[in-house]
């Protein structure tokens, strides 16, 4: 905390929307990515073009989804298309400049699962699935993720490979024939994880403020690396902070969680 009061989520959210630069092209996965996709659309990128895998282009939602079904997402839109023309003429035509993925778990080296936690057949529990994230870590021309750190998330082995990132490290992504660069980008409400440009494995390049190294440790269920210039993240400006909370407040209101007067 400091003198503004922010929480670690408010860190985490304010950290990935500032990584989505203006006029990006975006593909945007429902939850934290469109709450900092659309946060960097109301601060430093109001010329970001959001995509949501329903077939909105250009969406300027008034509030956070509650899914990619959404009427404010088509109502707010610049176009609307079919689904398969987002997906084969947009995403996997190279014309997505950024994926923006959340997970369930996630590996060294980036790879995600949404699909089941245990064992496939009996799993201990049955996740939301993949949905297009396939596709936009495949194909995007890189990919960002936003996604809280436990060691119950950040695991040593995945339970299941829902979307790659850089499968088992090195080259095998090209070796895969798969386009795009892959993630570029991990944040948590911890820090923020880069791949090694080598050997594609994560290490932490900034950590949130008040965050140590062996909290990191501790929260991630492999031997996480730090890197040699590993530095501190600025903390979230007052204007970041109200545009976000005032963003959350619409979308709970409109969603009937709490009343306009709260």
């Amino acid at each position: 905390m400091n003198e503004l009061n922010y929480t670690t989520d408010e860190m985490m959210t304010v950290t990935a929307s500032r990584t989505l630069r203006n006029g990006a092209v975006c593909f945007v996965g429902i939850g934290l990515p469109s709450t900092a996709a659309n946060l960097a659309r109301l601060t430093h990128a109001p010329e970001v073009v959001l995509i949501y895998e329903s077939g909105p282009i250009g969406s300027k939602p008034h509030v956070l989804p509650l899914s990619i079904g959404d009427g404010d997402l088509a109502e707010t839109a610049d176009t609307v298309v079919s689904t398969p023309e987002i997906f084969r003429y947009w995403l996997q035509g190279g014309r997505v400049d950024v994926g923006f993925l959340g997970a369930a778990q996630l590996d060294r080296y980036a790879n995600i699962n949404t699909t089941v936690i245990g064992d496939y057949w009996k799993p201990k529990v049955r996740l939301p699935g993949a949905g297009g994230a396939p596709e936009i870590s495949s194909s995007a021309k890189e990919v960002l993720i936003i996604v809280k750190q436990s060691a119950r998330t950040f695991v040593e082995k995945l339970d299941f490979l829902t979307s790659v990132g850089h499968l088992r490290g090195g080259d095998s992504r090209q070796q895969a024939g798969l386009p795009g660069r892959g993630p570029v980008a991990v944040i948590t409400d911890l820090c923020v994880m880069e791949p090694d440009a080598q050997t594609k494995e994560l290490h932490v390049t900034r950590l949130h403020p008040g965050v140590t190294q062996d909290d990191v440790r501790k929260a991630t269920g492999w031997e996480i690396k730090f890197s040699a210039e590993c530095g501190t993240t600025e903390v979230p400006t007052a204007s970041e902070l109200t545009t976000l909370r005032d963003l959350q407040h619409r979308t709970s209101v409109a969603h009937g969680r709490t009343s306009a007067g709260k």
